[in-house]
């Protein structure tokens, strides 16, 4: 049989004739075969034309994820200056080193090594980052350029940088409650970054690159939208005056061991602060361990109660209702009044006091008989005139109203100690504006954070007698003979009125004290407002005329002169009684 095999192949008798190889098909299952095989490269021909003709958004953006970019083109954050132009905020170039950790695999050990070394991390924090399912992530923030220029010097595949910006605050801590500062992102997050975020962040641009599969970019696609930096910030603060606030509040608060204190200073004339401090405080260049006290704005954020630093706005009243006369004599003795079923009194009896002589005296007596005479309604409007119950209006976050009840709800022993102080609440920044009135002549002006080029007209509030007749009662008061004789300033004559308050612990009065001084300068033509307050002295003394009253006194004399001022006494020589006068609680 093998024979027969090689007998057919030799005569070129094909397989096919082989009666066993022989295989009878039907010719319609060729046909579909061939049909099949003719459908297929058609769908294949149409899908192509479909992708490649008449839509190809889907490979167009396929294609593009793969290598083009949008790349982000941060614009500069404006500055903030002081009054004078110094600079308070300002923006530096650094970048952010970022990674594809799919494209850093493989690394050497060394390397990534010498990469946490520069930017300051471990290696373990390192791997976490680069061990992420992400295509993109963040390694560190806000690096130095001399040290990202060292981690690109690496070679690491995947690793590229960024450009962004670092807010920096050349004073630090001594401005640091008014500026505040921003975030990684360079959005602000307290004071006036926050305030003001949209006029100073300005808007981003960005621009379309071709980057290829280690990141550097090879073309430049198109500039999609240009960048528009933020505006400048010129703030009110002036940056001696602030360095003199802030320097004397930190010393008495050492002196005193106090828990914290503020200080805020007013120009008279246009209603511009020119400084504002707190302490404590914190440096924001450096943020890592700053805590919610440090961040505390007290002056604008912080209520407490004024005590005698009222007085004044009840004996303005009773002068502008003509009920009596700076020379009216008042009966203080025997040092208490009773009213209803409770009792006032004064830390000292005086007996008979003229009306000058009870604002002198800080007598609390005197000052509640005198509120007595008035209607509610009377001082209620007074109070809310001047500012009290209502928010400063300063575009600045976080500014507290205080607390000024309804005068229909006011019972005669409550509108008798809020003549003095108690039973309301103000913030720091409302006390300074509150004596606008006695430094302006009975008007008031807003308060603003900005520089202003043109004074704001004034609303009138009191006569100007009443204002003047005040004002001299309040320079009595830092006088000689006054509760706060260590507020006077050698060369100049200052006004002003001390304040010592019990503070509410848990709704009840507790042997912890506010002391606060609230006055203006020089009293013949007045150019500053300053309030002081310290909060919890606990050093031996606690009356405003000790603790605060020195505080004033000391930024008085170095801000007027600062400021040129020239002065208004030809006494030089400070006048201290061998006993100082407590104000009354």
């Amino acid at each position: 049989m093998r024979a027969a095999s090689r007998t057919a192949a030799g005569r070129g008798v094909q397989f096919s004739a082989s009666p066993v190889l022989a295989v009878k098909l039907p010719v319609w299952r060729s046909r579909v075969v061939l049909f099949t095989m003719f459908a297929a490269f058609a769908a294949l021909a149409g899908r192509a034309l479909w992708l490649q003709g008449i839509s190809n958004e889907f490979l167009q953006k396929q294609g593009a994820s793969r290598y083009a970019r949008t790349l982000e083109l941060p614009a500069t954050r404006g500055r903030i200056t002081d009054r004078n132009g110094q600079m308070l905020a300002s923006s530096l170039p650094v970048k952010a080193i970022w990674a594809i950790p799919e494209d850093v695999t493989g690394t050497s050990d060394d390397k990534l090594r010498q990469m946490a070394k520069l930017l300051e991390m471990s290696e373990r924090d390192l791997r976490k980052k680069l061990d992420s399912d992400k295509t993109f992530v963040y390694l560190k923030r806000q690096v130095e350029p001399d040290v990202a220029d060292k981690v690109m010097k690496l070679g690491i595949p995947g690793i590229s940088t960024k450009k962004e910006y670092k807010r920096y605050y050349p004073e630090g801590e001594v401005m640091a409650h008014i500026v505040g500062f921003t975030n990684v992102e360079d959005k602000g997050q307290e004071g006036m970054e926050l305030a003001f975020q949209n006029n100073l962040a300005g808007t981003h641009g960005s621009r379309r690159v071709i980057k290829d599969r280690l990141g550097r970019i090879v073309e430049d696609i198109e500039s999609v939208r240009h960048p528009h930096d933020g505006k400048d910030l010129t703030l009110s603060i002036d940056r001696k005056i602030q360095y003199i606030a802030y320097s004397h509040l930190k010393e008495a608060v050492e002196k005193h061991k106090a828990k914290a204190a503020g200080i805020v200073v007013l120009d008279a004339k246009t209603g511009e602060v020119l400084a504002l401090s707190n302490l404590p405080t914190y440096n924001p260049n450096d943020r890592g361990r700053l805590t919610g006290a440090q961040l505390r704005n007290r002056v604008l954020t912080d209520t407490f109660e004024p005590g005698s630093t009222m007085k004044p706005f009840a004996i303005a009243l009773a002068l502008e209702n003509n009920l009596v006369t700076p020379q009216t004599n008042i009966q203080t003795a025997p040092g208490r009044l009773t009213i209803g079923r409770a009792s006032i009194g004064d830390a000292h009896p005086h007996g008979m006091l003229t009306v000058s002589q009870v604002l002198e005296k800080s007598s609390n007596v005197g000052t509640a008989k005198l509120a007595l005479q008035m209607k509610p309604e009377q001082m209620w409007e007074l109070f809310t005139t001047v500012g009290f119950g209502q928010a400063p209006k300063l575009d600045f976050p976080g500014a507290v109203a205080g607390r000024v009840r309804p005068h229909k709800s006011w019972k005669p022993i409550e509108q008798a100690t809020m003549s003095y102080g108690h039973g309301i609440s103000t913030s720091l920044i409302q006390m300074a504006r509150s004596y606008l009135i006695f430094a302006r002549d009975g008007d008031m002006i807003p308060t603003s954070l900005m520089k202003v080029d043109t004074p704001p007209a004034g609303q009138r509030v009191i006569s100007e007698k009443t204002a003047r007749n005040v004002r001299a009662m309040l320079e009595m008061a830092a006088g000689p003979e006054g509760t706060a004789p260590k507020a006077q300033v050698p060369g100049y004559r200052v006004a002003g009125k001390t304040g010592t308050a019990h503070k509410l612990v848990g709704g009840q009065y507790a042997n912890k004290y506010v002391s606060s001084f609230v006055g203006f300068a020089p009293v013949s033509d007045p150019r500053i407002i300053v309030a002081v307050m310290v909060d919890e002295p606990s050093n031996g003394m606690h009356y405003g005329g000790q603790v605060a009253a020195p505080i004033f006194s000391a930024v008085v004399a170095n801000a007027l002169r600062a400021m040129n001022v020239a002065p208004d006494s030809s006494v030089t020589d400070i006048i201290i009684p061998p006993v100082e006068l407590k104000e009354s609680l």
